[in-house]
């Protein structure tokens, strides 16, 4: 017996991997969203943060494009860039998810 919901187990199998994309893209557009807001914010830390995320690399650099330099079109460029990549991958993603579980793979 299926561990899925009742609902879930009645949708489309053709929506599935539709839905696995507007997840993603919609999860990468907010943390992208999210990570641009810190940088805005508090660009020091977020910079020293960075530093250590990335075994130091140094992003001192970018300490020299202060806040005001951030331009509104290229943030929300970025972001449809970003979003629609995601939901590509994920579409991707979700419709191999649903190959690889076909009963007719494992038989």
């Amino acid at each position: 017996m299926s561990t899925l919901p009742l609902a879930l187990q009645r949708e489309a199998p053709a929506s599935q991997p539709l839905r696995t994309g507007i997840a993603l893209a919609v999860t990468v557009a907010l943390f992208y969203s999210l990570c641009t807001l810190a940088w805005l914010v508090a660009p020091g830390p977020f910079m020293a943060f960075m530093d250590s995320l990335f075994h130091g690399l140094t992003f001192a650099p970018l300490l020299k494009l202060k806040a005001s330099s951030f331009s509104l079109s290229g943030f929300v460029w970025a972001l449809l860039v970003m979003s629609v990549w995601a939901f590509l991958a994920g579409t991707f993603f979700g419709w191999l998810r649903q190959r690889l579980n076909a009963k007719d793979f494992i038989e």
